[in-house]
């Protein structure tokens, strides 16, 4: 049997992020203000888990739409940059790559985002061939996919009968109906909600809950938490891995970065707890420098934090 050409195929979003740093609260009525710092980096939730996990070792490919414009091209050079496999990208003259302008507060941030070409991304842009070149097919950002969602569940479906493990990250729904999750679940091998999103999709007050309730519904729920840290749940498992101490600069990503990580150690076959804590480093970890992508970790750099911190995997895993 051939080895898949990829270990990974991220499909999602293909924009960068300007982050506006230090004195972010805008006013109306043309009053100018000045802020402390601005930055184009790498932006959106598929592209900057891509960027994770090809730091951490594993091979990884990028499906997603974007226009031949000055933000496409910006995006097409950073991940060639970062090792990505970018043959697969659909690139659209004449047309318009998404935006999202970040009001940075250091531990929060708003967010306004230009859809630009996401909507048009769509399943045919994901033939079996291609499916069958990866072992892993995660997909971001579900509610801004508005061409994709119809035909997702039968290709997470097809991913499975191919031997191909699925994971999702919906992100915030603009919208807020939270629509077309619990179904596409029942085919997903790992969720990655955060709290506020979990609650969303459950009703549910407590993360412990609707950890639960979402496991029941997926393969694996691993609940992001910001710096209480994660907890994880499969069947009746459940793992839990506290913060980390991180001097943060910017959070931009870092549930991403914690995506990347625990999608390592599942690929790897890892205990529940590992992939959860090597997955909260990761996270931890890209946050000590603005924008998503500059300080995320190699896999030694993680697991060096990690055993500073009293979580030896040196000692627990095969390398």
């Amino acid at each position: 049997m051939n080895q898949p050409e990829f270990d990974l195929l991220v499909v999602g979003e293909i924009n960068p992020d300007l982050i506006l740093s230090g004195g972010v609260e805008p006013a109306f009525n043309q009053v100018e203000k000045l802020i402390a710092d601005a930055a184009l980096t790498i932006g959106s939730s598929a592209v900057i888990l891509a960027c994770g996990a090809s730091r951490l070792g594993l091979k990884t490919a990028v499906v997603g739409v974007c226009g031949d414009d000055v933000f496409g091209r910006f995006m097409q050079t950073e991940m060639a940059k970062r090792g990505l496999n970018t043959d697969h990208l659909i690139v659209l003259p004449g047309e318009k790559t998404g935006l999202s302008v970040i009001l940075n507060r250091v531990t929060d941030r708003a967010i306004l985002t230009f859809a630009g070409v996401m909507p048009l991304l769509a399943s045919e842009h994901l033939p079996d061939a291609l499916l069958k070149k990866t072992r892993h097919l995660h997909v971001a950002s579900y509610f801004l996919h508005t061409g994709l969602q119809p035909g997702l569940r039968e290709i997470y479906a097809q991913a499975r009968r191919l031997g191909v493990s699925t994971s999702l990250d919906t992100n915030w729904d603009p919208q807020e109906l939270w629509q077309g999750v619990h179904d596409l679940l029942a085919v997903t091998d790992i969720f990655f909600p955060n709290e506020a999103e979990a609650r969303s999709l459950t009703g549910e007050t407590s993360p412990e809950t609707a950890a639960v309730r979402l496991a029941q519904l997926s393969g694996c729920v691993a609940l992001k938490l910001g710096a209480a840290g994660a907890l994880a749940q499969r069947s009746a498992q459940t793992a839990r891995c506290p913060g980390l101490p991180v001097q943060v600069v910017d959070t931009v990503g870092a549930g991403d970065s914690f995506g990347a990580g625990f999608i390592y150690g599942y690929l790897r076959g890892w205990e529940l707890s590992q992939c959860l804590q090597l997955a909260v480093a990761c996270g931890a970890l890209s946050t000590r420098a603005a924008g998503g992508t500059n300080a995320q970790p190699t896999l030694d750099e993680a697991l060096d934090y990690l055993k500073l911190n009293g979580i030896n995997l040196y000692a627990e895993l095969p390398r």
